[in-house]
């Protein structure tokens, strides 16, 4: 079966890149509260580029704005091809992943908003909402055979659709100004785009030149530029052939690699340097570190799991191949685990509040702690049990 041998390689190297993203997190955080910290927010506030076209940033808005748009053009691509060919592409098998990444998307902001309704603070209410696809399907996979592939597509198939509901969301909600003339020029760029793949080019570099000027366009309409990257993902060319390899999974191969082993790796690094300060914790237990935290890591397990068993009750959908509700449990804890996305939307939320950004990452990083450990330990105990339960069974017979 084609989409499980595209699984097993895509959950290969998200391990991989997971355990990177680990060790970056910790590096990062290791230099924030060392001598070298002020160096490296120094590195990361040093200007790049040129004014001539408006385009003298600082590094870390260049990995922020620049190099996630690249992250988010792989990520549209897996979403357009699981609507094509994978896990998204008939209702019966797309149904329990995007219900219950809604109710993943739903409980969580309405926890934080519970909380944090009427302060400052009330803006970052989509926060809770992201799962990272690259740290729960590392820890999933880092559990082999204790738990059913059809699990593992499944999480992956929900991080999907839940990356979507935050790219959505990014562009409705953290939109400040709005440059129309620079939209009207976005809105070319994709007219030309859906051309060339109507007229059937394949080369990626038709696609790639008009995505530049898409992102600078985009990027000076005020609308995050990291939703082109979604947008010239939507226009590479794909089909539903099981033997052919279109040019939408070949640019999705050639940027597993970059965008795993070195953009993500770089957030990481860049947004995760927090500095330690005195109160930090105490901020944990304040309405906007409990509307963080029990956002990912209660509300994700609780809207998960109370979509999905609404749903299968209503006999719409069906629990993956060989799980258990045990199991789904254990999956709605991995998908608390919000790093990158929650870190990305809480800058936006704060961007002009750098003390509430680092106590939004503090939180958002004790909450994956949280759910990532929960969500293995439960998964590892219930496949032990399946294990051992298959191989009595055997004996027995």
């Amino acid at each position: 079966m084609l989409i499980t041998d595209y699984f097993r390689k895509f959950l290969h190297s998200s391990k991989s890149s997971g355990i990177l993203l680990i060790l970056c997190v910790g590096v990062s955080l290791m230099v924030a509260n060392s001598s070298l910290g002020a160096a490296f927010q120094e590195i990361l506030d040093q200007k790049i580029g040129t004014e001539i076209f408006h385009l003298n940033y600082s590094l870390s808005v260049w990995i922020n704005d620049g190099l996630m748009a690249v992250f988010f053009l792989l990520v549209g691509l897996e979403i357009k091809r699981e609507i094509v060919e994978g896990e998204l592409s008939t209702f019966k098998s797309a149904s329990l992943p995007i219900f219950a990444a809604v109710g993943g998307m739903v409980v969580p902001g309405l926890i934080y908003y519970a909380f944090n309704q009427g302060t400052d603070y009330a803006k970052g209410w989509a926060i809770p909402m992201a799962t990272d696809i690259a740290f729960s399907l590392a820890i999933i996979s880092m559990l082999g055979r204790k738990v059913p592939l059809s699990l593992k597509i499944f999480l992956a198939a929900l991080a999907i659709v839940d990356d979507l509901g935050a790219i959505l969301v990014i562009a409705v909600f953290y939109t400040d100004q709005i440059s129309w003339n620079f939209l009207g020029l976005s809105a070319l760029m994709v007219a030309l785009l859906v051309v060339l793949n109507f007229l059937n080019f394949k080369k990626h570099i038709f696609y790639i030149i008009p995505g530049i000027f898409l992102w600078y366009f985009m990027h000076h309409s005020g609308i995050h530029a990291t939703i082109a990257g979604v947008l010239l993902a939507f226009t590479i060319p794909t089909n539903s052939s099981v033997t052919e390899i279109s040019p939408l999974e070949k640019l999705e191969q050639k940027l597993h690699l970059p965008v795993n082993f070195l953009i993500m790796p770089l957030f990481a690094l860049a947004n995760t340097n927090i500095k330690f300060k005195e109160g930090m914790v105490d901020h944990l237990f304040s309405n906007f570190g409990y509307g963080i935290i029990l956002g990912l890591f209660l509300g994700k397990v609780v809207g998960i799991n109370l979509f999905s068993w609404l749903f299968i009750k209503l006999k719409i959908s069906s629990l993956p191949d060989n799980s258990s509700w045990s199991q789904m449990l254990g999956a709605g804890m991995l998908a608390g685990i919000g790093f990158t996305m929650s870190i990305f939307i809480a800058l936006l939320s704060f961007k002009n509040h750098p003390e509430i950004q680092d106590e939004a990452k503090f939180a958002i990083l004790i909450a994956s702690i949280i759910s990532g450990i929960a969500g293995y330990s439960l998964l590892k105990v219930v496949g032990k049990r399946k294990q051992n339960g298959a191989r009595n069974s055997t004996f027995d017979a």
